[in-house]
Parts: C-alpha cells; sequence; structure tokens
C-alpha cells in the first residue's frame, strides 16, 4: 500500500527532525549538556506550518469583443473592351406618295317626270254615273293604281282604295282602261311608270 504525503507535513516533519538532530549533538557534548539542563528545562513544541491561504488571482478583465470587419469582395477582373465606333443609320427612304385616284365623279340623276293623264289635249272623259248608283244614292271616292306605258297606255288598273261600293269602283276602272297618257320620261327617254288617278261620284242637290 502506497501514502502519499502531504507537501507540508513533509516540510514540517523534516523541521522536527533537523531539531531532533541539532539537540541531540549538543546534548553529547557534555559542557554544552550541563549549560543546558543548567538554564532551562528543554522543550519540544511541535510546530505545525500553517497552509498558506489560497490565492486569489485578480479578476482579469475580459477581452473586448474584437469586430471582425470581413474584407471587401474583389471583383475578379474583367476584360474592357475598346468601344465600338456607332455604326451609321440607315434609314430608308420614305415610300413615294400613291398617285392620286381620279375622283369618280357621279353622274347627276336624270329627273324622271311622271305619267299624265289630265291634259285637255287628251280628251278622257269622266266616268259615267251608274243610273242604278243615282237611284240608291251610291256615292264616294275611288283611287286607281294604274301602269302606264312608255306608248302612253294603260296597261295595268288596280283598285288602291274603294269608294265603297262596287258598282262605282268598276265603272272608273272600265273607264281609265281607256285612257290615253303622255308616258313617263327618264331625261328625254319614255319609260313605263305607276301612277295614282283619283275619281269621286257625287250626287248634286
Amino acid at each position: 500500500m502506497h501514502f502519499r504525503l502531504d507537501p507540508s507535513r513533509a516540510g514540517a516533519v523534516t523541521a522536527v527532525g533537523l531539531h531532533v538532530l541539532v539537540l541531540g549533538a549538543l546534548l553529547s557534548y557534555a559542557p554544552a549538556r550541563s549549560a543546558l539542563l543548567d538554564a532551562a528545562p528543554i522543550m519540544v513544541d511541535w510546530i505545525t506550518p500553517e497552509r498558506p491561504a489560497p490565492r486569489i488571482e485578480p479578476e482579469r478583465p475580459k477581452p473586448k469583443p474584437v469586430k471582425v470587419v470581413p474584407k471587401p469582395v474583389e471583383k475578379p477582373p474583367q476584360a474592357v473592351l475598346p468601344p465600338e465606333a456607332p455604326s451609321p443609320m440607315v434609314v430608308p427612304a420614305p415610300p413615294p406618295p400613291p398617285a392620286e385616284q381620279p375622283v369618280a365623279v357621279a353622274p347627276a340623276p336624270i329627273a324622271v317626270t311622271p305619267p299624265v293623264f289630265n291634259a285637255n289635249y287628251l280628251d278622257n272623259p269622266a266616268p259615267a254615273y251608274p243610273a242604278l248608283s243615282r237611284r240608291l244614292g251610291e256615292q264616294g271616292r275611288v283611287v286607281l293604281r294604274v301602269l302606264v306605258s312608255s306608248g302612253g297606255r294603260a296597261d295595268e288598273v288596280q283598285i288602291a282604295t274603294s269608294s265603297g261600293y262596287s258598282r262605282l269602283d268598276d265603272t272608273a276602272r272600265e273607264t281609265v282602261k281607256r285612257w290615253k297618257f303622255v308616258a313617263a320620261k327618264r331625261g328625254a327617254e319614255a319609260v313605263p311608270a305607276w301612277v295614282l288617278i283619283p275619281i269621286s261620284f257625287r250626287l248634286e242637290g
């Protein structure tokens, strides 16, 4: 078994041992022994060396934080090309203006004159009043729609508005079929055209 001796205790033991050796040497010497015995009794004290007080180290100041400044990242060198001379801008010539188209002038409308049926020189007689209608007191106004040919004849006669009595309507239509007309004209040309002819049947007194 091994014992580990405390250094402070070892120092104390060593000091005691040295005192014992010195005392032994003095006692072996007769004149010295007698002088010591006559002077005072021998007393031996065990002196326990005091343990040194723990060393208190002063508190070290905390190191200040070092601010790390990042180094700027250097951009890799780039090749610098000499500026190119601006190329001349080619502006195309404007197209020639379109040739002016001749403005088509619309011909003036040709005047159309309607057929004529009431001229005196045509001698168109008025319809005869039917005797039965006179005795029955029938009267009224008939409007006929007549297609006059380019030769001045009544090619077609229609009743546009009736008088209310078929005898009066039939008498007017049969009479106008025999009439003569001045044909309608477009400019100097005779053309067929429709015309409305009113005929009234009235009893006098």
